[in-house]
């Protein structure tokens, strides 16, 4: 593991990565019909609980099964 983060190398690697798997491409011809998944956004009221755990994880099941 490097002793430090250089982000120039570590973040162009990554890129070059996704480039060649085509992993953001978007097919606009898909017939299935559009949609987004909202997940509640976290607020600094308090300490992180599982209810929180509970709720992200609804958005999370849903995205991976719809997709």
């Amino acid at each position: 593991m490097a002793d430090a983060y250089d982000p120039q190398v570590i973040e162009a690697k990554w890129q070059d990565l996704w480039d060649t798997r085509g992993t953001y491409q978007v097919d606009n011809d898909d017939p299935r019909p559009h949609w987004y998944t909202l997940c509640m956004y976290p607020y600094p009221s308090g300490s992180a609980h599982m209810g929180h755990v509970r709720n992200y994880t609804f958005g999370d099941v849903i995205v991976r099964y719809r997709t």
